[in-house]
């Protein structure tokens, strides 16, 4: 009894501290959008955020001027407009998220396009990540930017923190052909990525997107392939440069000196499906899906070559497929194009130092 007495005593006598701590927790001073839903069938492809923009790829048959998106906020959140309000998209709409704390605020600009992707890239349009440690590559169409673009810089962002921007294996580059250009680099990733036998990042660029949530354990699953497109792709073209770096990294961190290294440059056409959503570097040329592809031959590839070459890639239909012109009008096919500075980045080999320029591409079609 007398020991039943003590405990209540004591407890008694803490609970004003243990009020007190949960009292005096912080309220969560984030104030982002972290995913964005539209209801019924508008979307042709998942929206796209970066930054404070958002980018709404929506069916022609949309409403523009009555869309109503539905916001996930970091706990705590508020957002104003509410989410789902109804509002005219025919113009980019603001949203302004304000943090639990009520200390801080972010104005996202929310833009719906009916329009397809943009077909020539120069590579002039880029800007900082959301959190400022890599660069992000953009168009802009109607003066409105396409966030089509996506690379393996936020994976590589786990094994470097202390890299800044330009020290990432893709970047913008001033020495283009014309104006900027891009560059991939592959690079080193130090002892942590080592120990993950992951000890090379390829510098790379491709339409699509990165999972963040898979770029840790699984970067090759984590590059999803492809937006939507309804033309019919003849030829990939433009301009490259390549040096290859000078010894040849293994996965386990050994150099092999019978091997060198080379690029990736191709362009791929394939059909949705209620399974597909998307290809990933793990079968982007394998897959039964592919209807067609457009990919450099290795024989043809200029390599430490101190002039921009000039490439032009059709695309050649695979075996036994067509393409379906009811299935191009319904939105059923993505198209991705896909450059890296090492072409066995995605097996965590290549050569560090190894450099892929490329401007002035254009993705012919009719």
């Amino acid at each position: 009894m007398k020991k039943s007495l003590f405990k209540l005593i004591c407890f008694l006598a803490i609970l004003p501290l243990i009020s007190s701590c949960i009292q005096d927790e912080p309220k969560n001073a984030e104030c982002d959008i972290e995913q964005v839903i539209v209801p019924g069938d508008v979307l042709k492809m998942d929206p796209r955020i970066e930054n404070d923009a958002i980018f709404l790829m929506v069916k022609p048959t949309a409403y523009l001027d009555n869309i109503a998106p539905e916001f996930v906020l970091t706990p705590g959140a508020t957002i104003d407009p509410p989410s789902g309000t109804p509002r005219n998209f025919e113009t980019p709409q603001t949203y302004v998220v304000t943090s639990e704390d009520k200390q801080w605020s972010k104005t996202y600009t929310v833009t719906c396009s009916t329009d397809g992707i943009i077909t020539e890239y120069n590579f002039e349009h880029f800007e900082l990540s959301a959190n400022g440690k890599y660069y992000v590559f953009y168009e802009v169409q109607n003066d409105q930017k396409q966030f089509i673009w996506a690379s393996g810089n936020a994976g590589f962002s786990f094994v470097a923190s202390k890299a800044t921007p330009d020290d990432y294996p893709t970047t913008p580059y001033a020495f283009g052909k014309d104006g900027n250009c891009l560059r991939m680099t592959t690079k080193k990733t130090g002892s942590l990525g080592a120990m993950m036998k992951m000890p090379i990042a390829a510098g790379s660029l491709f339409i699509g997107e990165f999972d963040t949530a898979q770029g840790v354990t699984n970067p090759t699953a984590a590059t999803h392939f492809g937006v939507p497109f309804d033309f019919v792709p003849i030829v990939l073209k433009g301009y490259y440069k390549y040096t290859k770096g000078p010894e040849f990294m293994l996965a386990d961190g050994k150099i092999d000196p019978d091997r060198s290294d080379s690029f990736d440059l191709y362009a791929i056409l394939y059909e949705t499906d209620a399974e597909v959503k998307y290809l990933d570097g793990t079968n982007f040329l394998t897959s039964p899906n592919l209807i067609s592809i457009a990919r450099m031959k290795e024989e043809d590839k200029v390599i430490d070559g101190e002039d921009w070459t000039y490439f032009i890639l059709p695309f050649i239909l695979q075996p036994g497929k067509t393409i379906d012109v009811e299935k191009l009008n319904a939105g059923k096919y993505n198209v991705s194009i896909v450059m890296s500075s090492s072409i066995n980045g995605d097996k965590f080999q290549g050569a560090p130092g190894s450099e892929l320029l490329v401007d002035e591409v254009e993705l012919v079609h009719f």
